[in-house]
């Protein structure tokens, strides 16, 4: 089966479709481009199944260039037969092809090859082959020399060149790793006699094929911070059952010296190699599936809808250096900055009302952002009183997580967009945007800085970096940019745009003025026709003439388009009952007449009908906030209204106007069984939660979804 047809299987695609993916990949075309201009050759599959695609494509390619590595590598040293090379050529993982590689690996000095060079070879083999009527002490005699003493030594040193046979057979290997899968358990015990954040793993044990990848990355890292002592548990006879119908041959001498290197084999060389392999493999799962968990909620936090059209005060609250505050502008322009103390212990309480009091009447603020960091809660008190006393009607807070706002206000980029600002003021700018236009901010901070998964720092860095900026071009490119207002940091995720050509791009505005049509980026420094092509649908122009450049239809579409109103006697900028009519007239019928397939014309209609659309309004608005609770005020059954702001694998928390954010366990967000809170909930959900309990000392709110039974 070749890797094409091994791709249209395991995604359950037809043949030609996996080709034309395939082929639209090796031609360097970007993932958001074929999922949205391409649909015809990909049978309209999504961005996210044709990463998924890619990654396996990659995958079976290197299967493929490690097995003819091997093939030949064995080949060429002549111990290349049948047998091995069918084995190789069905191998379906990296793995099999490790272990069928085993045996012709160059190896460092080992005991077996020791035994070898001492001539013990032929001993070996006479010992393995375990004839009846053999004694293995009386042949080991003719191999005594002054390298071997004496017959145990001799025997020794044949059972060190079985061992290492047994140790090399990919059978007994693949064998014996299932049921250590299947069978065995992870063990933890604590490894110094400390109370630590691990305490709940000093004695553990749980089985391989049950535990959940939370609890690996933890255990990991608890032994890595040298808090615990982790092993495999695993039965040695269900091993040793393995060697000996592999290679006991028998019931006399020679098979007793066979068995005895077989649990040398097991104990010395296969069960710590498979231990390490499993413990990998566990490793690679859990982090596969906490890098998921990640890229899912950076995909609902970036994608939350902006709350566009009013003027923002953005508070980033502090003690000694006081609460930065910047107003914003409808568009996200800074129109005022400050610094206040609005916590008591500085006795500035009036000054800080009088100042932001004034920002509210000055610009009409209708909505106030506050970082969720040090002295929020303070902060958030302070804001609450304050909207009471002024009591206008109209203006409201919200906290938002201020994650990474430190790492962008220090970074070259914030520095040349505020130049005037110190770090301070750009996060409180930073803190005010989140709330007008998440995404257009947030792609501004490393995605890793953003903290919304778990152990992020222990998973593998490449991988975690390759997968949150698949999500975020994911978001860009599903939104769109607007060519005349969009930053570098925005445009750099846009499908074929890299770094150098956004910063081109601005350089361009800047110099020549608003791009007034999407033709004009042909004349952008580095953007050839192929960086066109990719880009151009994901760009808007709302200054255009062309009412086409205002929409996601790509340039490529524009004489289908044409057709398409002309047809109908329209224009692109008074649309009406367009759907309906190509229904009418039969949607095949019409698409054939435009020269386009369906899926394309969908897509004509779709944007002819919602020009500009953008997909983030049509989410539940942030839930804004005039009053707050204490956590002192929380008692078990009351009712609440929350965000969620983190899915996690054991269940997700939300912001319930408390300072402190509650958690609801996967037990208690639905009554019918879930295997992760992603099934039912994502960052930015309003839900109903009831109060189960509150820890005030630990500051810890327990929540239920179920609600409470009387």
């Amino acid at each position: 089966m070749t890797i094409n047809e091994k791709i249209a299987k395991e995604f359950k695609i037809e043949q030609k479709y996996a080709d034309n993916i395939i082929s639209l990949l090796d031609d360097g075309n970007t993932i958001p481009f074929i999922a949205r201009y391409r649909k015809e050759q990909t049978g309209s599959l999504d961005d996210q199944i044709l990463r998924e695609l890619s990654e396996r494509l990659n995958y079976l390619r290197n299967l493929e260039e490690t097995r003819e590595k091997y093939i030949e590598t064995i080949s060429e040293q002549g111990a290349l037969t049948d047998e091995i090379e069918k084995a190789l050529n069905t191998a379906e993982t990296l793995t099999e092809l490790e272990d069928i590689y085993r045996p012709f690996r160059p190896k460092r000095r080992t005991r077996a090859t020791v035994a070898k060079e001492k001539g013990l070879q032929g001993l070996a083999d006479a010992v393995y082959a375990q004839e009846n009527g053999i004694d293995p002490q009386k042949i080991a005699e003719d191999y005594l020399n002054e390298n071997v003493e004496t017959t145990e030594d001799a025997l020794a040193g044949a059972r060190d060149i079985i061992a290492e046979l047994i140790s090399d057979d990919a059978n007994v290997r693949k064998r014996i790793r299932y049921v250590c899968k299947q069978n065995g358990f992870l063990v933890s015990a604590a490894s110094k006699e400390e109370d630590s954040v691990y305490s709940n793993y000093y004695e553990y044990k749980e089985p391989l094929s049950k535990i959940p990848g939370h609890r690996i990355l933890a255990i990991n890292r608890g032994e890595r911070e040298e808090f615990l002592k982790v092993k495999i548990d695993f039965q040695q006879e269900k091993a040793i059952n393995i060697i000996v119908n592999e290679h006991i041959k028998g019931n006399n001498l020679c098979s007793q010296e066979v068995l005895k290197a077989g649990e040398d084999a097991y104990t010395r060389l296969i069960f710590p190699s498979i231990e390490r392999e499993i413990r990998n493999e566990l490793t690679e799962t859990a982090s596969n599936s906490a890098i998921g968990v990640f890229s899912e909620n950076l995909r609902h936090l970036l994608m939350q809808p902006p709350v566009k059209g009013k003027v923002t005060l953005g508070l980033d609250p502090g003690y000694q250096h006081g609460c930065k505050t910047a107003v914003i502008d409808q568009i996200g322009r800074v129109l005022d900055t400050g610094i206040v103390y609005p916590v008591e212990q500085f006795k500035r309480i009036d000054e800080a009302k009088r100042i932001i009091s004034g920002f509210i009447k000055k610009y009409d603020v209708e909505i106030i952002a506050i970082g969720n960091g040090t002295a929020s809660h303070e902060t958030e008190v302070f804001t609450a009183r304050l909207l009471k006393e002024i009591n206008n009607g109209k203006t409201a807070y919200m906290v938002v997580s201020e994650a990474g706002a430190s790492v962008y206000s220090a970074s070259k980029l914030a520095a040349a967009e505020f130049p005037d600002y110190d770090v301070n003021l750009r996060s409180a700018v930073s803190i005010a945007r989140r709330i007008q236009d998440p995404l257009a901010e947030l792609v501004k901070i490393d995605p890793k800085a953003i903290g919304v998964g778990q152990y992020q720092h222990d998973l593998p860095q490449n991988h975690l970096t390759e997968a949150l900026n698949g999500v975020v071009e994911s978001c860009v490119n599903s939104v769109g940019a607007d060519l005349n207002t969009a930053s570098a940091p925005l445009l750099e995720h846009v499908a074929g745009i890299n770094a150098s050509v956004a910063k081109n791009i601005v350089a361009f505005r800047e110099e020549n003025g608003m791009f007034t049509s999407r033709a004009q980026l042909k004349k952008v420094p580095k953007l050839g026709p192929k960086a066109f092509q990719q880009c151009a649908g994901f760009l808007r122009v709302s200054e255009s003439k062309n009412p086409l450049d205002h929409t996601a239809v790509h340039p490529e579409s524009y004489d289908a388009t044409e057709k398409l109103l002309k047809l109908f006697d329209m224009k692109a900028n008074s649309v009406k009952d367009l759907e309906n009519k190509v229904n009418e007239r039969g949607i095949y019928s019409v698409a054939e007449e435009i020269g386009v397939g369906v899926p394309t014309l969908k897509d004509i209609i779709g944007e002819l009908s919602h020009p500009g659309r953008d997909p983030r309004d049509e989410l539940p608005k942030p839930l804004l906030r005039t009053d707050i609770l204490g956590i002192e005020s929380l008692k078990p059954g009351m009712e609440l209204t929350g965000t969620v702001r983190n899915v996690i694998d054991f269940g997700a928390f939300v912001d319930i106007g408390v300072h402190q954010d509650g958690l609801v366990h996967i037990s208690k967000i639905t009554d019918k069984f879930i295997k992760h809170p992603s099934e039912v909930l994502k960052i930015g959900d309003i839900v109903k939660v009831w109060v189960e309990s509150v820890d005030i000392a630990k500051k810890r709110i327990s929540l239920t979804m179920r609600g409470i039974k009387e």
